[in-house]
């Protein structure tokens, strides 16, 4: 089997409707590439980037302090936490949960510190369009408002593993 080169005339200059759909593209990309920074800098869905270097060990005795503290009750043995509005809150991402559960006030803002215990995961709140990259050996603060009341299901959308699709946890609004 050999490569044989095109024909000489192979390539035909864009023509007609060919022609619009390519401006119409290259339109599209140059909006995007605006669009971009503009929603980065006044979009509010986006974190504000604070975020420490902690080891796990150590962010999870904060956590582990973070409970005993503010502990308001239990869901099949996870704990259900309420911290007091304005302060910060404590989640920790392992293999394959979110601990704990948090219970927060509608309209009060809190500091959600996040991390993982052993490898990348990602915090995708539901049914909300808020994700993050949780790392181990990061404390990510996220400034967090709720403006409705519920239940919102917290997923992680970075495979970690045979148990990946299990690893859901909750944030109650009251």
């Amino acid at each position: 089997m050999s490569i044989e080169a095109p024909p000489r005339d192979w390539f035909k200059a864009p023509a007609g409707a060919e022609k619009l759909w390519i401006g119409l593209a290259l339109l599209w990309c140059f909006v995007m590439s605006i669009m971009m920074p503009f929603w980065h800098f006044y979009g509010k869905q986006n974190s504000r980037g604070e975020a420490y270097s902690v080891e796990p060990t150590a962010f999870m005795e904060r956590t582990a302090t973070f409970i005993e503290a503010n502990q308001v009750g239990d869901e099949n043995g996870m704990p259900i936490v309420e911290p007091a509005p304005g302060s910060d809150a404590y989640l920790a991402a392992m293999m394959w949960s979110w601990y704990p559960i948090l219970k927060l006030r509608e309209g009060e803002t809190y500091r959600i510190h996040l991390s993982s215990m052993d490898l990348n995961h990602g915090f995708s709140l539901q049914p909300l369009n808020m994700n993050f990259q949780v790392l181990p050996g990061y404390d990510h603060v996220l400034t967090l408002t709720p403006t409705s009341k519920g239940e919102f299901t917290i997923v992680c959308n970075e495979f970690c593993g045979i148990g990946h699709d299990k690893m859901i946890g909750k944030i109650i609004v009251e």
